[in-house]
């Protein structure tokens, strides 16, 4: 089995183990376990854990670009907003999804075909090539931050919620204190809804001051 090892290989069954092990035990040791191979086999290909976790990253876009290309849109509102709920829910799917994806680098250029196809929206809908990527990036970044939270709040997909974000214990605990109290119940009260408030007032955000008719 060790000469079929390749780095695909790895990032598939990595994928496939997150949910059970998270980020934190998503080890070199443990996916050479599960490809019931010894763990030098796997240095060959990555050198640390980092590396790791750039090839997985990879692969997650790659999975999750292939329907996000073909929303369907009428207006560039409409695919900034269904690009940020399709990206949300894809990395809402793995334990610890967020964290795995951001600050990670891509291994090779299989993002630029659709990365290419997102630009060429907000371009034909008027935006300046500069800044369509500004608000494709502002979307993306607000997404992946606003997941990370989620899944502190509820660490497993479909899973329960962390007792530590119990939000009736939390406002007896801040009680003297009705905004702090008020605030929880925005952030970690019903998470969805948070998000697609965010969502409202990242892209009316990038209507007022980055289309052509956007007031300087």
């Amino acid at each position: 089995m060790g000469n079929r090892i390749d780095r695909a290989l790895v990032a598939e069954t990595a994928l496939g183990l997150l949910n059970e092990v998270g980020l934190e035990g998503l080890t070199l040791r443990r996916i050479a376990k599960e490809l019931n191979v010894q763990a030098p086999a796997l240095y060959w290909h990555f050198k640390n854990k980092q590396e790791l976790l750039d090839e997985v990253a990879t692969e997650m876009f790659r999975r999750m670009s292939r329907p996000i290309v073909d929303v369907g849109r009428t207006t560039w509102q409409e695919f900034l907003a269904e690009y940020s709920r399709m990206l949300r829910s894809f990395l809402l799917g793995y334990r610890d999804g967020a964290k795995v994806f951001s600050g990670t680098r891509f291994t090779d250029d299989s993002y630029a075909a659709p990365l290419e196809r997102m630009m060429t929206v907000l371009v034909d809908a008027g935006f300046p090539p500069r800044a369509a990527a500004h608000a494709l990036h502002t979307a993306h970044t607000y997404t992946v931050g606003h997941v990370i939270e989620e899944q502190s709040v509820q660490p497993m997909p479909g899973g329960e919620r962390d007792p530590a974000y119990d939000l009736a214990n939390r406002a007896r605990k801040l009680e003297g204190y009705p905004l702090a109290a008020e605030a929880g119940w925005a952030f970690f009260g019903d998470l969805d809804e948070a998000f697609e408030t965010g969502l409202r007032i990242v892209i009316a955000g990038i209507e007022s001051t980055l289309t052509p008719t956007a007031a300087p």
